[in-house]
């Protein structure tokens, strides 16, 4: 098991904490806070609508930064070494990268103001409940990866494979 690197935990609860934090904020607002607000009167509900995002915003973006930050050290300081010629896992990693691109610019584009994805804005509802899909699916492929373990090759012995 060997000594504990204090910067690779830090790390991974930083990018565990943040996926808690803005996936559990999102199923949140699509499934408590929406369904209330629209029983408000349309200006209360527009005022709070403007309150939560002027809020959310923050979180959103500032999540981003730290799952960039912490996701490209975990994967390119701690599990590629690991995974060195291992096909499934860079192929699962990417799909799962591909699909946070997806989720940060979708979850970016609800939280903004351009006039380009007013449309997202105004289908907020079902575009959130995607973000929030696609977010519970990277959830499952890191669970698997990482309960997967690091599958013994020719070039490492299986005693050695199992050390993740």
């Amino acid at each position: 098991m060997g000594d504990v690197d204090f910067l690779t935990v830090l790390f991974r609860w930083i990018h565990v904490g943040t996926a808690i934090v803005v996936l559990g904020g999102s199923v949140f607002m699509r499934f408590v806070l929406m369904p209330a607000g629209s029983k408000l009167p349309d200006d209360a509900h527009d005022e709070l609508r403007k309150n939560v995002m002027a809020v959310w915003k923050r979180i959103v973006h500032g999540g981003i930064a730290l799952f960039l930050i912490s996701g490209f050290y975990n994967y390119l300081v701690v599990t590629r070494p690991l995974h060195d010629g291992d096909g499934r896992y860079h192929m699962l990693i990417g799909i799962k990268i591909l699909l946070a691109l997806v989720v940060f610019f979708l979850a970016s584009a609800l939280v903004g103001r351009s006039s380009a994805f007013e449309g997202l804005r105004q289908a907020r509802a079902k575009w959130l409940a995607i973000v929030i899909l696609l977010a519970t699916v990277i959830v499952g492929i890191s669970g698997f990866v990482k309960v997967r373990g690091v599958p013994a090759t020719n070039s490492q012995p299986a005693a050695e494979a199992n050390t993740e």
